[in-house]
């Protein structure tokens, strides 16, 4: 049998693009606070979550954003622990 000429995509390149598109991490001051806010797509949202603003799950398949604490004075590390994750309209009227 002859051998395919096409080249397959590396499925490594694939998937860090598709993190690049769906992943802007931006920083944004709300309430005198410093948050780091990045963006969750509907193909990335694969468990059911609880959204802090308003208490309605965050449904698997949903885009919504995970919010945490940029200025925090425990440290990155407990920071990123506390995250939570966010309808994108509570955020927006948080």
């Amino acid at each position: 049998m002859p051998r395919s000429r096409r080249r397959r995509p590396d499925p490594r390149t694939a998937d860090s693009f598709e993190q690049f598109v769906a992943g802007f991490t931006r920083t944004e001051v709300r309430r005198g606070s410093q948050w780091t806010v990045q963006p969750v797509s509907a193909a990335h949202a694969q468990k059911v979550y609880t959204c802090p603003g308003c208490g309605a799950p965050v449904e698997v398949g949903t885009p919504h954003l995970v919010i945490w604490r940029a200025d925090g004075i425990l440290g990155d590390a407990a920071d990123l622990a506390g995250r939570r994750h966010w309808h994108t309209h509570c955020w927006r009227v948080f």
